[in-house]
């Protein structure tokens, strides 16, 4: 069930324009360094240096296959989480034989927290009682960067890069493009205001939490959620899309999700949780293999 009183903000299209234009302005200006120890037989990573607007100085890691290109590409978007990581847990380490890999810290997440740290729980809510301070306005810029530089680097076949994450992914491949697949797990920007009223769990106890001692700011929230809710986003999704729910019956379950999954041009899969890191992930490794037109996705040992 969704927001009846849902609606897109009339300055939807500036608001987001002017944060393209203010990247644009932005030198990214990377700095690109081999990580010797984190080398094996089949790819060699790199640590990156890149600047958002602000200007934010972030850090990724970019693993590149040893061989002859281009290869595909999987950008990590900034996910919700303190720590970054080569590639996600559980995660096959062979895959960087086979892609192009880019994860990224936003701002205020562990290696891009210079001068911003920031607390989990508690990010969701910096400054959101102001559209235009709103810490996720730099996170989605972010988000952007990240995948305009992975769609430059010299080994990626810019014709296959799977974007994969929650709602920023989402957002950033909206607003960029690059990406010609996308994997979201909707988790922040969905009806969230409707959604943390119906639930105690984090991350969207946060808004609660927030609202509980700001009470007379939720005008202010729920205007700035506005710009950042998915279903604004959705039209303007080029890339084939896999919408990770959560469990049938859950607040973002998949019955949550149709009028999402109808807006993004051609439709978007929706796989329902199972519940399993090793059921769900190897659903999703096996969607962008076929995708890919690979026979097969790479899957640890004990998944196979």
């Amino acid at each position: 069930m969704t927001n009846a009183a849902f609606s897109t903000p009339d300055d939807f299209e500036h608001y987001w324009t002017a944060v393209a234009e203010e990247l644009a302005s932005t030198p990214a200006s990377p700095e690109v360094e081999a990580i010797p120890m984190r080398e094996t037989d089949f790819a060699t990573l790199y640590g990156v240096r890149l600047s958002s607007i602000g200007p934010y100085r972030l850090y990724g890691y970019l693993s590149i296959p040893k061989g002859t290109g281009p290869f595909p590409a999987i950008y990590w978007a900034p996910k919700y989480q303190s720590v970054l990581e080569i590639i996600p847990q559980g995660t096959e380490n062979g895959t960087r034989s086979r892609f192009v890999t880019f994860s990224l810290a936003g701002r205020g997440q562990r290696n891009s927290d210079q001068p911003f740290a920031a607390m989990f729980p508690g990010l969701l809510t910096v400054d959101i009682d102001s559209k235009d301070s709103y810490v996720f306005r730099g996170i989605v810029a972010d988000a952007i960067r990240g995948l305009e530089f992975v769609s430059a680097v010299d080994e990626v076949d810019s014709s296959s890069i799977v974007a994969i994450g929650n709602d920023v992914a989402l957002q950033a491949v909206a607003l960029a493009g690059k990406a010609s697949h996308l994997v979201s797990t909707p988790a922040l920007f969905f009806d969230t205001l409707a959604l943390a009223g119906r639930t105690e769990s984090y991350p969207l106890e946060e808004v609660n939490d927030y609202l509980r001692l700001h009470s007379c700011r939720s005008e202010q929230v729920a205007e700035t959620l506005s710009y950042f809710d998915l279903r604004n986003f959705a039209p303007s999704v080029k890339a084939e899309t896999l919408l990770m729910a959560g469990p049938a019956g859950s607040a973002l379950g998949p019955e949550a999700l149709p009028e999402l999954a109808s807006s993004i041009p051609g439709g978007a899969d929706v796989y329902a949780s199972r519940q399993s890191s090793y059921k769900d992930g190897l659903h999703q490794e096996r969607w962008v293999a076929s995708k890919l037109g690979f026979d097969g996705p790479i899957v640890p040992a004990h998944w196979r």
